[in-house]
């Protein structure tokens, strides 16, 4: 039997297709519409081919999602180290959003759909998808704090993220400007937020590295 996909030989090049098929047919439909025999039938493939590497429809917006995260850690850290610490988090988030931007009124569906009330066995993943984004966007921005400090830098990347989410979905502005003077503001507040609990344990300030002990 021909196979339309080689998924066998180059299972990166049709997961490819797949998901880029998905996205085209999603923005004439919307992603609540698409269904897996529509990407079959796009494609010339059968449901087994795709089964082969996307278990369902939610498999293939995690790797929409996965694409913009890969996206947004290709930024170098050669880049970055000039930076402030929250002039990194915004570089580092702002292109996350760019690669996702491509595709922004789909990747708003994408996340609705993961909250619809009845969909909840995609709670659990997606809380773990968010926790993973908040700490590879900490490491993205080269933020290597620990202890107290690390735990509350989490926490509050994870209501920041939240509330830009928000807002983000009912943006039309050019560029995201909307989003990124919100989270331009975000960032501000918890950088002085940061800065005034924590300054008087590293007089150094906030973007200080710390020095290597030598032992003698």
């Amino acid at each position: 039997m021909e196979r339309s996909l080689d998924t066998s030989l180059n299972k990166v090049l049709a997961s490819d297709k797949i998901l880029m098929a998905a996205l085209e047919i999603a923005q004439a439909r919307g992603w609540a519409n698409v269904r897996m025999c529509h990407i079959a039938a796009h494609l010339n493939a059968s449901l087994a081919e795709l089964r082969e590497l996307y278990p369902d429809m939610n498999a293939i917006a995690d790797a929409w999602f996965s694409y913009a995260l890969a996206e947004m850690l290709s930024v170098s850290d050669k880049t970055l180290r000039v930076f402030a610490v929250k002039e990194r988090l915004f570089i580092v988030i702002t292109r996350w959003l760019d690669a996702l931007d491509v595709n922004h009124r789909v990747s708003v569906q994408m996340i609705r759909q993961k909250l619809y009330a009845v969909h909840v066995q995609h709670w659990a993943p997606m809380i773990f998808s968010l926790s993973n984004l908040v700490h590879w966007i900490l490491d993205a921005a080269m933020i290597d704090s620990a202890g107290r400090q690390r735990k509350l830098e989490e926490i509050g990347m994870t209501l920041i993220l939240l509330e830009m989410l928000r807002v983000w979905g009912e943006d039309n502005t050019v560029d995201q400007i909307k989003t990124r003077e919100f989270l331009k503001k975000r960032l501000d507040m918890a950088d002085r937020t940061m800065r005034f609990l924590f300054l008087k344990c590293n007089p150094k300030g906030m973007d200080a590295q710390p020095t290597k002990k030598v032992k003698l």
